[in-house]
């Protein structure tokens, strides 16, 4: 444990103890760029490491949030977490990580769990179209960045919504396809049961109708009773919704899936049936994760820009962690963008 005291820290930096105490318990968004920077760099000189266990104690606050994601058995959400805690630790900040498999009783069940163990600041990932089951535990104080999940009309009036703009991403993918030439479009998703999944279909459609396709001539495939397929079995769902639309007289020539990892299910399905991908059919994802650029083909995808929605969800939290009043919540909305890789290609002539 470090000797070095706030007083130690204070006085190297110029400041009040009181200044240094705002900064470390995430009060210091009215400080000084330059007053902010010092205190930094003198905690960092001297090796101060501020006593936890003293703050809670002290203030009732925890230097833990909490992290609330489907699944991290899909790769999107373990970037997301990674990105986050990074985002955390450089404020001092320690994450528990918690899946819920889009559930809302389990959702509801790690959040008050949490809070029980002084953690009041959450990052909930769920993009249910409903937060009935987590509002009581607002009113009991709890802080909530609700992310990857556009604001809805009921919403308390303090909650920060976070998410990439999904309608204008699956315009993205629709456009892509209708200018490769593209008639014959199949979307592919699980259940239709979450915000952002709604939204990327929406956008999707309306790209599509702009080109002169119509909604009824597109294909989908949403899950046919499999709700149980979500984040884990993403490419299961991917591959068994191509199966059956590859298997129609008249088969689609792209599809556009819910995200990269059903998109790579899907692929795997076009060379299960001894088709091309790229050539014969051509399929674009969401997210772009990692396994994105190593597919073979590599996947073109919709590009969720993670760090800054990472950094803006946690700045975002830690503001209202460290105001004894409310603030009022507000809606974030980031702009994806298409990444063009080898999946998508001009539409077979045939």
């Amino acid at each position: 444990m470090s000797d070095v005291t706030i007083k130690d820290v204070a006085t190297a930096a110029g400041v009040s103890p009181s200044t240094v105490s705002n900064l470390l318990n995430g009060r210091a968004h009215r400080m000084l760029p330059e007053t902010r920077q010092r205190i930094e760099r003198t905690i960092k000189d001297l090796g101060y490491r501020p006593n936890r266990a003293a703050r809670q104690l002290r203030t009732g606050q925890s230097q833990v949030i909490g992290l609330v994601v489907p699944s991290v058995g899909n790769p999107y959400w373990g970037a997301f977490a990674r990105h986050l805690e990074s985002a955390a630790l450089a404020e001092g900040y320690h994450v528990l990580l918690c899946n819920s498999e889009r559930d809302p009783e389990r959702e509801r069940q790690y959040v008050s769990e949490l809070m029980s163990d002084g953690v009041y600041g959450i990052v909930l990932c769920s993009s249910l179209p409903s937060l009935e089951h987590v509002l009581p535990l607002v009113d009991q104080g709890l802080r909530l960045v609700a992310f990857d999940r556009k604001a809805q009309a009921g919403d308390p009036a303090t909650l920060v919504s976070i998410s990439v703009d999904n309608a204008i991403g699956g315009e993205l993918a629709g456009d892509h396809l209708a200018g490769l030439g593209h008639r014959r479009v199949a979307f592919v998703s699980g259940a239709l049961r979450s915000i952002n999944r709604q939204e990327r279909l929406r956008g999707f459609l309306a790209a599509l109708n702009r080109a002169g396709i119509e909604e009824r001539d597109v294909l989908r495939w949403t899950g046919k009773g499999d709700d149980q397929l979500g984040d884990v079995e993403a490419a299961e769902l991917g591959t068994r919704a191509a199966a059956a639309l590859l298997g129609r007289r008249n088969r689609p020539t792209a599809i556009f899936a819910i995200n990269d990892m059903t998109a790579l299910g899907v692929c795997r399905a076009v060379r299960d049936a001894g088709l091309e991908v790229g050539r014969d059919v051509s399929v674009i994802g969401f997210d772009d994760i990692v396994l994105a650029d190593l597919s073979s083909p590599p996947l073109t995808t919709i590009r969720q820009p993670l760090p800054d929605l990472a950094a803006a969800a946690f700045t975002e939290l830690r503001q209202r962690l460290g105001d004894t009043d409310v603030q009022p919540g507000r809606s974030l909305l980031f702009r994806p963008d298409l990444v063009v890789r080898a999946s998508t290609a001009p539409a077979p002539t045939s």
